[in-house]
């Protein structure tokens, strides 16, 4: 071997040895190791400890400036839980709905739901699925999607049911979604905090763009830790009502829209003018 040679191989295994190395995580999948950043949300290391924005009293501040404006959105009011109650029953919306996607009956077994769904992973094509969930757009990538999870779903538990997930603790829950190819961390978050009434906080393209606009996250973050920020920093019984009153201000208010271009028409003044930046 020429010395031109051993110098490049030395510097390649150099570089090799200087790499950080997680054998834990060989046997995921690809999804699930590009979510290494992912620190649970609820664990006590503060991912910007010296970003001390929002505080709660700007939280409570907001939700309310908002709620003047909006009240609470009807497009969500089916899955708001009573803030009062102490536990949920099965026929919360929320279970309800989520049953209803997962294909459960009331008592988890069997169901006529199930059945159906056994029957569109096995029998369906893409194309009808497609149709079906057009109007959300990506249909094809998410009717591929969709059905691989029923197809998972139905190899690894033996029916199409979800409901498995209502008695894991929240990380638990995470940590089993992030199986799934397709469900990112915005999915899994609409889904713990929409259908399985979990404290959690999504940051969709609206709550990005709005808290970014306020300042209550630093200019740098992307949406990931975005999502890792807020949801340490959000006061649990503030999360759901401020979230979705997010959503829908974003879609309303011109200043705070896309291109300042909403997307439905203005209510009024933007409440949240004394945070913005500029």
């Amino acid at each position: 071997m020429t010395r031109r040679g051993r110098t490049k191989k030395m510097t390649k295994n150099n570089q090799r040895g200087c790499e950080t190395r997680h054998p834990q995580e060989d046997h995921l999948p690809d999804n699930a190791k590009r979510r290494r950043l992912d620190p649970h949300p609820s664990s006590g290391r503060l991912l910007y400890p010296d970003f001390e924005r929002p505080t709660a009293q700007e939280c409570r501040d907001v939700r309310d400036r908002l709620m003047a404006l909006h009240g609470f959105p009807q497009e969500f009011e089916e899955y708001r839980r009573n803030a009062d109650a102490a536990t949920h029953s099965s026929e919360d919306s929320g279970a309800v709905q989520v049953k209803s996607e997962a294909g459960c009956s009331d008592s988890g077994g069997n169901g006529v739901g199930s059945s159906v769904l056994d029957g569109l992973v096995h029998a369906a094509e893409s194309k009808f699925l497609e149709n079906a969930i057009r109007c959300g757009g990506l249909a094809h990538t998410k009717a591929h999607r969709i059905k691989n999870i029923l197809k998972t779903l139905l190899e690894k538990k033996g029916k199409i049911c979800m409901e498995y997930l209502r008695d894991m603790p929240t990380e638990k829950i995470k940590t089993e979604l992030h199986q799934f190819k397709g469900l990112g961390p915005k999915t899994v978050a609409c889904l713990l905090m929409f259908h399985l009434q979990k404290d959690d906080f999504p940051v969709d393209t609206h709550v990005f763009r709005i808290t970014k606009s306020i300042g209550w996250i630093p200019p740098s973050a992307n949406r990931e830790k975005a999502y890792l920020h807020l949801n340490q920093r959000i006061p649990d019984n503030l999360k759901f009502d401020l979230n979705c009153l997010f959503v829908t201000h974003g879609k309303h208010c011109q200043r705070c829209a896309s291109g300042r271009q909403p997307q439905r028409a203005p209510l009024g003044p933007c409440p949240l003018s004394g945070y913005h930046a500029g």
